[in-house]
């Protein structure tokens, strides 16, 4: 997959809509452009995935596509069990099949603490460490491939050629089911009433509060939503659960680049860098930002 992503940017870099003297925030983003820019959140979600499931990153993993780029912060083998480790072991290999040139990252236990103190509006105390248990594992995995699943459904439409909108069809596919699970093993222990310790608070609240958060950041209204929510709400008005999140018509939300970059930053602003990338994501599209 790494080399097909390769092989797609490059020969569709080269058409001639490229050429042009316009500087990115004037032009018509490329299919490339599209695609290099959730190459962001492939990373993070690889390098977080490997990190928690085996102790190491793709220094260790892939080191070919480790180059030309440095190490994530604080990434460390979390305490999961058999179960959860093999599942997200899978995921990271899925994510490390989508890959190119490696960006700074930041996974450490200090960056998702961050995240949730902003969700809670307040310090958690201790401060939430990603890397401890099944629980809070899962917590910070829900926080990371949903957002780069509303970027797909939201590229999708702009996208000019059969062989990208083929190929991030494909991305989608795996980025929904990776969130499917992850929403269906926090969904399971919320029915089990297991709390987040030891803040005694429940999952499905921490899901609310970091679901508000990304909307709050966003910028772009409601497209994101925990795991129980008013019956008017639900599907078809009907339920509160809500194992996975839709719409009314229960389609997934889009996000256009800049809610992404707001929310991945942590700052609510797509020319300021911070979160999980703090020098910024990689690409036309994310630098083009960063200028303005």
């Amino acid at each position: 997959m790494a080399s097909i992503v390769l092989l797609l940017i490059g020969s569709l870099i080269l058409t001639p809509k490229s050429c042009s003297s316009k500087p990115i925030s004037q032009q018509k983003p490329l299919d490339s452009d599209h695609i290099e820019f959730a190459l962001n959140l492939e990373y993070l979600e690889a390098e977080f995935f490997l990190y928690g499931s085996s102790g190491h990153g793709l220094d260790v993993v892939a080191p070919k596509l480790a180059e030309g780029g440095p190490s994530p912060i604080g990434g460390k083998l979390a305490e999961l069990s058999p179960i959860v480790k093999d599942i997200i072991y899978q995921f990271a290999l899925q994510e490390v099949g989508h890959l190119s040139e490696r960006v700074p990252l930041d996974l450490s236990k200090s960056s998702f603490a961050k995240v949730m103190d902003s969700a809670f509006g307040r310090p958690l105390v201790p401060p939430f460490d990603p890397y401890a248990n099944d629980i809070n594992f899962l917590l910070a995995s829900y926080v990371i491939p949903y957002v780069g699943l509303t970027g797909y459904v939201g590229a999708n439409p702009l996208l000019q050629n059969a062989t990208s909108r083929k190929l991030v069809g494909g991305l989608l596919g795996v980025e929904s089911g990776q969130d499917a699970v992850i929403r269906t093993l926090l969904y399971q222990a919320d029915n089990q009433k297991l709390l987040v310790k030891p803040y005694g608070v429940s999952v499905a609240e921490f899901t609310n509060r970091i679901s508000i958060l990304r909307n709050k950041l966003g910028h772009g209204g409601l497209k994101d939503e925990g795991l129980v929510v008013s019956k008017k709400q639900g599907s078809e008005g009907s339920v509160s659960g809500n194992i996975l999140a839709g719409d009314k018509y229960s389609l997934s939300y889009p996000r256009t680049p800049q809610e992404i970059l707001r929310i991945v930053y942590g700052s609510g602003n797509e020319s300021v860098t911070g979160g999980f990338y703090p020098h910024g994501g990689k690409g036309r599209i994310a630098t083009s930002y960063l200028k303005n």
